[in-house]
């Protein structure tokens, strides 16, 4: 099986448009070695493939695109590689890119879970507005640990989960979560067994929950904040990252302490990063802290191969 990250930064990318924090403005200047990322996104195909399943749709989906040309196979006068859209929530950053693809010749195949489908059909109608386009073939993604497939994307099984996280701004049910809000997904080469658990944000690490990540031979999660209060620090917000739904990595109870139990066999990777988070300076303590822990930083264009 092969996933690749088309995006590993958070909501914003890196650097931001209008940030001028130390990473930014470092990057821009060249002062902090760092890479630029697109917003979160992957894509996974079983070994040899033809065509892909897509994890979220960027408001960079068409740069992602240009930069992995095997989504763009080029195979009629209008073609695609992609076979089907899953959708981990109903956040602007993972479902904007929907409009980017809107001249698709068919349906636009698209997996979520029916409160994100009521996120964007009532708080930001979205899959509305399509309708005007291509439209929408939308499929329900069960919450009951029983496996989904995506026709076209042969070889590769899906299981998804209810994480506690933060439904988008505009969600009839922003301030009375629901199981679906947001969702983690284990992806599995159905030929070796070898899966993936894939959960962008992630606020609290619950048992069936760590159940999934302990079964997992990679785990690819929620990297969006080295401390609880880093926008707070800043000036840049007076929420901290767990009011948005993302558990910080550093602190009692945070992502690398959890990182920390899992089997040692087991690829650490963080992804969905924040411009602010000092991980993404290569040269920094934070990120020698994570080497050290062995945990990976996510960045455009990575690729795991099970």
């Amino acid at each position: 099986m092969q996933l690749v990250v088309l995006g590993a930064g958070a909501g914003g990318g890196f650097p931001q448009w209008n940030c001028n924090c130390r990473n930014c403005a470092g990057l821009r200047d060249g002062s902090v070695r760092a890479r630029p990322r697109t917003q979160s996104s992957i894509c996974v195909r079983a070994d040899d493939a033809a065509d892909w399943a897509l994890f979220n749709t960027s408001p960079d989906i068409l740069q992602q695109i240009r930069q992995f040309p095997p989504l763009q196979p080029g195979r009629a006068i209008r073609d695609t590689g992609i076979r089907g859209i899953v959708l981990m929530d109903g956040q602007v950053d993972h479902t904007t890119g929907l409009y980017m693809l809107r001249e698709r010749g068919e349906k636009m195949p698209l997996w979520c879970t029916d409160p994100v489908f009521e996120d964007l059909t009532r708080g930001n109608p979205l899959l509305r507005v399509l309708e005007h386009f291509c439209g929408v073939d939308r499929h329900p993604v069960p919450l009951d640990g029983a496996p989904f497939t995506i026709p076209g994307v042969d070889g590769v099984a899906f299981t998804a989960l209810a994480l506690k996280s933060a439904a988008a701004p505009y969600s009839p049910h922003r301030n009375a979560p629901v199981p679906g809000d947001n969702i983690g997904v284990t992806i599995t080469d159905t030929a070796t067994g070898r899966c993936v658990f894939y959960a962008p944000g992630l606020a609290e690490i619950e048992p069936h929950v760590w159940q999934a990540m302990t079964a997992a031979d990679v785990v690819l999660v929620d990297g969006t904040f080295w401390t609880d209060d880093e926008m707070i620090s800043l000036g840049l917000s007076k929420k901290r990252g767990s009011d948005i739904g993302h558990l910080a990595q550093s602190g009692a109870g945070g992502m690398l302490e959890w990182l920390d139990e899992l089997p040692t066999a087991t690829r650490k990777v963080l992804i969905h990063i924040n411009n602010t988070n000092p991980i993404l300076d290569e040269d920094s303590r934070e990120r020698a802290e994570l080497e050290a822990r062995g945990v990976e930083v996510a960045y455009d264009g990575m690729e795991i191969r099970l």
